[in-house]
């Protein structure tokens, strides 16, 4: 058996350090508590996911490339990581132990061919220079106490015309701080550079010529240049007496004062400020300088106004704004950091909802720059998933509040690459729960007491239709004409209203302003998978129904698989709030109750033929309801068969659980770290004893130790051989496949945790409408990690 990595998404943490785009050309960012490597130009205009680097055991703050092999990383749980790297992932990783708090800022330089020099910065109140030696030894040569002072940003670079490094620092005064490497290598602070008037969040050097030029950006809402130039002692002395003349003879003239620092007996530098830049109207995030081939300087900025600036000198040296790019409204929050590529063709920004916008620089006009097709995903906890009944796109609800629709861009004979389509639901609550009941509709539970449904509008399955290149879409077909265009929410509410006519430019400004000021749908003919601001603003469902009846919060949802019944439960700490509510989905009208359980069903399951709904739960049983009449759809169910304290095999809550294919196994999953195979022995019902089981019995136990399982899956069709193949997904974060053939599992392939995920693997599904010999997984986690495998399996 093989598998290979088909899709991953994931978004960016919210820190303003927290991606950086390589000499290689590829992205580096934190995801979780993972470093995660994207190629932004994956296939042409697409973008891919290659790989997770997993070290850290909280959420990864800061990274910075060193050059095309080396990473550093830093994360909350104090630690640094250095990443050697190659084309499968990390090569080796050199973890930096030290700090006691959350590193927040990292950067290296090579002093040699065999020396690496790093700093750290930390929540601590410290800072710690490192040397890395040719061997992989690392060694902390200094640590800096700050007396009470916060790093926000670090910066390292070699001094012009010398081998003694100079550290640049910004933190919670306002100021800069300069520090100078010794001949002993000992950092000290030579110079303070004031003048911002709010915390310094983003510093980056750039050499020009013989001269460093210095750029810092504020949440004064100003970016300060600073140049730093190297000076002779006789520069020094007639510096000295310009000043002393200039200010005899007081002209009124603005004179920008130059501080001179000795390093050494016969080095010194100069500083001056060069210029201010002013042109963004929100705190200033992230600086980042670019110098092309022609040593021609730009710099571009990221703010939380939405926008990102380059800026680039005039022939008098006066530095403006030359392009300017972002997003125009909406409910987004800007950006959290920019970068240039390596080849200054392209620029990238993280925004506050994690996502990544990318922009190239047209090869015709060089002010025109064009988005660039790229991977989303989730910011918070990923916590349901199900695939389209066809296979045709994933479906996933998160902790971030927003349920979002993964899907191929078929593009011919190029490889189809996954990008996110839609965000059918953007929520006031967290989300919990989903079902989908046909192709274009869907049910989803959150935080809140109520289950909604959705139906796809018209632009969405067009978009869809092109972008997927769908053939045959019956189920569209019959829908297109008498669906509504899209979908926008009102201002302070949460329900997403249905757009039908699409007004004329006027009207529909008239309106904007005055009903839905941010959010107003426009319908969009899509070529490639969609930016983030289009998937904000423009891909949402509208709400076809509010059920109600639960007495807390929902907690899980299944469908019937022709989509005519909806199974709900929510959070409950009796039997009353534990029944399972039946709803016709024709007309949203409740079918029954059904009792079985004390405390909250964590999962619900019908069978391939819906004639059984299996139910799990916290109070470590599990139910089987069966439907009174076969050929009726919506017929009652009546509980048959359950598990009892003399019969139930698992001792701890019931994750999990799944049906066959065939419908002959069912399969539960739980915190004591089993897996058990369920199946109907006939002969057994001819017994006189009654039991609770009702003629079901484990045929096969799976046992791990010091493991909870929280997700299993079993595959939608047998193998040759006629075994059952079972995907399970721990609390660990880890996955794994067997074989189940004759009562007996047989591990088939083990996903560590920089192939599976990091934190608790929530839920697990294979893709309907797969071949035997070649299947695919799909699997969420904690982690903010949505995946998607591919298995083929290998003959011998």
């Amino acid at each position: 058996m093989q598998i290979t990595n088909l899709y991953t998404s994931v978004a960016c943490n919210r820190t303003t350090e927290c991606a950086d785009w390589g000499p290689s050309g590829l992205i580096a960012y934190g995801g979780c508590n993972a470093v995660v490597v994207l190629n932004p130009r994956y296939n042409g205009n697409s973008a891919k996911i290659l790989y997770t680097l997993v070290e850290h055991t909280k959420r990864v703050n800061t990274v910075k490339w060193l050059d095309e092999q080396h990473l550093l990383s830093g994360g909350d749980d104090g630690n640094a990581v250095l990443w050697q790297l190659d084309d499968t992932g990390a090569k080796k990783r050199i973890v930096l132990k030290g700090h006691s708090s959350g590193v927040n800022a990292v950067d290296g330089v090579r002093l040699s061919t065999e020396l690496w020099l790093l700093a750290t910065a930390a929540a601590d109140n410290s800072i710690k220079l490192w040397h890395l030696q040719q061997n992989d030894e690392i060694s902390c040569i200094q640590t800096v106490e700050l007396n009470g002072g916060f790093v926000f940003s670090l910066r390292l670079t070699l001094l012009p015309h010398s081998d003694k490094a100079l550290l640049a620092t910004s933190g919670d005064d306002e100021t800069v701080s300069l520090w100078v490497q010794h001949p002993s290598d000992a950092f000290e602070k030579v110079h303070t550079l004031s003048g911002h008037e709010d915390w310094v969040r983003g510093l980056d050097f750039v050499q020009d010529g013989d001269d460093l030029l210095l750029a810092s950006g504020s949440q004064d809402n100003f970016i300060r240049l600073w140049r730093i130039a190297p000076r002779t002692e006789q520069q020094v002395r007639e510096n000295v007496v310009d000043i002393l003349n200039f200010n005899e003879t007081d002209t009124g003239e603005i004179r920008v004062e130059e501080k001179i620092i000795q390093l050494s007996q016969e080095s010194w530098y100069g500083i001056t400020l060069e210029s201010v830049l002013y042109g963004h109207e929100g705190w200033v995030y992230g600086v980042h300088w670019h110098k092309n081939v022609n040593n021609e300087l730009r710099l571009l900025s990221a703010c939380i106004d939405k926008t990102l600036i380059i800026w680039a000198p005039t022939e008098e040296g006066v530095w403006l704004e030359q392009v300017r790019v972002g997003e125009v409204g909406g409910n987004s929050m800007g950006f959290f950091g920019g970068k240039f590529s390596h080849d200054g063709r392209s620029i990238m920004g993280h925004s506050y909802q994690g996502g990544f916008h990318i922009w190239n620089q047209s090869e015709e006009h060089a002010q025109r720059w064009t988005s660039n097709v790229i991977v989303s995903g989730h910011y918070g906890q990923v916590r349901d998933l199900a695939w389209e009944h066809d296979g045709s796109y994933l479906m996933t609800v998160s902790a971030d509040q927003t349920t979002r629709l993964h899907a191929p861009w078929n593009r011919g004979e190029q490889t189809p690459t996954w990008h996110e389509l839609a965000r059918p639901q953007v929520h006031g609550y967290d989300m919990q729960t989903l079902a989908l009941l046909s192709r274009y509709r869907f049910a989803s539970g959150a935080e809140e007491k109520i289950v909604r449904t959705f139906q796809a509008p018209a632009n969405f399955i067009e978009n869809f239709r092109h972008i997927c290149r769908l053939e045959n879409d019956a189920a569209g077909d019959a829908l297109l004409d008498s669906l509504p265009k899209g979908a926008s929410v009102p201002s302070l509410g949460l329900s997403n209203k249905a757009v039908y006519t699409v007004e004329t430019p006027e009207d529909k400004t008239a309106k904007a302003k005055d009903e839905y000021p941010d959010n107003y749908f426009v319908p969009i003919t899509l070529q490639t998978p969609p930016q983030e601001e289009t998937l904000m603003q423009n891909t949402l469902w509208p709400e076809l129904q509010k059920l109600y009846g639960h007495g807390y919060e929902l907690y899980a949802l299944a469908a019937t698989p022709d989509g005519t019944m909806l199974a709900s439960t929510c959070r409950a700490s009796n039997a009353e709030h534990a029944q399972i509510i039946l709803w016709n989905t024709a007309n949203w009208k409740q079918l029954e109750k059904l009792s079985g359980h004390q405390l909250t069903v964590t999962q619900l399951r019908f069978s391939p033929d819906a004639r059984y709904l299996l139910s799990v739960s916290r109070d470590r049983r599990w139910s089987l309801y069966e439907r009174q009449q076969l050929n009726e759809p919506l017929s009652s169910y009546a509980l048959v068969a359950n598990t009892d304290k003399t019969n139930g095999v698992h001792t701890r809550i019931i994750w999990a659980c799944d049906w066959s294919h065939d419908g002959k196994y069912f399969a539960t999953s739980s915190r004591d770290g089993k897996v058990v195979l369920w199946t109907k022995h006939e002969e057994q019902q001819q017994q006189p004893e009654k039991s609770s089981l009702n003629g079901w019995q484990a045929a096969g136990l799976l046992e791990l130790k010091n493991e909870s399982i929280t997700a299993v899956s079993f595959a939608q069709s047998c193998l040759p051989d006629n075994s059952y193949v079972i995907a399970i997904g721990m609390e660990s974060g880890l996955i794994k496949i067997y074989q189940f053939s004759e009562g007996k599992f047989q591990l088939s392939y083990d996903l560590n945790k920089d192939l599976a995920h990091h934190l608790t693997v929530k839920r697990l599904q294979f893709r309907p409408g797969q071949q035997t010999d070649n299947m695919q997984l799909a699997s969420c986690g904690e982690d903010h990690l949505v995946r998607i495998y591919d298995i083929t399996l290998t003959t011998h």
